[in-house]
């Protein structure tokens, strides 16, 4: 017989697919964190910005990378200094972290030289009886 048979190599193929297309979405997570919910609609989506998240715990995190307080403000430098002042900023606070530990980070980040800073939350669940 002179001929390929492909039909197993399709088969591979199809379940290294599936198997990809399920597990694509569990690679993109990011720390948990309980958003708080306000009315606000969602940012347009034109690049993808820089993520801070301040966990329940106090701990500030740029990305996935956990930063110390004397370390984070040297990396927004370096960030800024990459990406500019005009860098979309997102930040992600934990919804039982105190005002002020939020607005300090914001503070900082401001201070950093970032303009377009946005809070992240959850939407608001609309009450059942106002249907």
């Amino acid at each position: 017989m002179s001929e390929i048979n492909v039909t197993p190599l399709v088969d591979v193929m199809l379940v290294l697919l599936i198997i990809f297309m399920v597990a694509a979405p569990l690679l993109v997570t990011g720390t948990a964190v309980d958003l708080p919910e306000t009315s606000a609609k969602a940012l347009p989506a034109d690049d993808e910005p820089l993520a801070i998240t301040l966990t329940r715990t106090g701990e500030r995190q740029i990305g996935e990378e956990t930063l110390a307080p004397e370390a984070f403000a040297a990396r927004l430098a370096a960030i800024r200094a990459a990406r500019g002042p005009e860098a979309r900023v997102v930040i992600r606070a934990d919804a039982a972290i105190p005002y002020g530990e939020v607005a300090a980070l914001l503070a900082d980040v401001t201070g950093a030289g970032f303009t377009r800073v946005a809070l992240v939350n959850r939407p608001r669940r609309e009450p059942a009886s106002s249907r």
